[in-house]
């Protein structure tokens, strides 16, 4: 028995070290997809103010330069606001890593921010969707095919959370339960902490599988 016990424990340290192992890994493509972002900005900057210096002796032109600059940076502001500092970080962290992958997404967040649900949980489930969606989205080999789309909101007193992306291989399934196609030995611990979170708190978690579409669906009540 102490030999299953010691065999067993193993085992699950094993698995725990290289979920680990995989947030650590994820969490360094996001950092540094956040510094190419920079440096894209820093670049760009430099440009513009070169530019600017050229027209200073021409104020019409340069007046017709910052115009279109600043109809240019109203469009490029992709920053979504949540009304919770912790969300907006993981949110604008994930999405800022999902369009790196070129995925056409559409975004669209509002959380109060006082909340009954640990936001180290809520953080937790929202990174976990967006992990799996971009994931499922890689898969596909048409780039053009693949989307991620998110919603979150207030629904009748509940925090209401949707993550849809495309999905190009029929998804798993064990009677109710989805199975996790990733190849590696933590495969089925984001679900898993995921679906644990929505029980802790009495909510609510639906999955669907349609046609070139997964769909998740969580109420956490507020």
């Amino acid at each position: 028995m102490k030999l299953f016990d010691i065999l067993f424990g193993r085992a699950i340290d094993r698995r725990i070290a290289v979920y680990q192992n995989d947030l650590i890994a994820k969490h360094c493509e996001e950092v540094q997809n956040v510094y190419r972002t920079m440096r894209g900005w820093r670049h760009d900057y430099h440009n513009h103010i070169q530019a600017m210096l050229a027209l200073t002796d021409k104020p019409q032109q340069l007046r017709a330069y910052l115009l279109k600059l600043n109809s240019d940076l109203t469009t490029v502001d992709t920053v979504i606001k949540t009304g919770n500092v912790m969300v907006d970080a993981i949110l604008n962290s994930k999405l800022s890593l999902i369009q790196s992958h070129q995925i056409n997404l559409h975004a669209k967040a509002v959380v109060p921010s006082d909340l009954r649900i640990s936001e180290i949980d809520l953080c937790t489930v929202i990174g976990n969707l967006l992990d799996n969606a971009m994931e499922a989205c890689l898969k596909q080999e048409q780039d053009s095919e693949r989307f991620v789309r998110v919603y979150i909101g207030i629904l009748k007193k509940q925090l209401y959370i949707s993550v849809q992306n495309s999905s190009g291989q029929q998804i798993k399934k064990s009677g109710k339960t989805y199975i996790s196609t990733k190849n590696s030995e933590s495969h089925g611990f984001g679900l898993k902490r995921i679906d644990r979170i929505v029980a802790k708190y009495d909510g609510y978690i639906n999955r669907q599988n349609e046609e070139g579409i997964f769909a998740t669906e969580v109420l956490l009540p507020l």
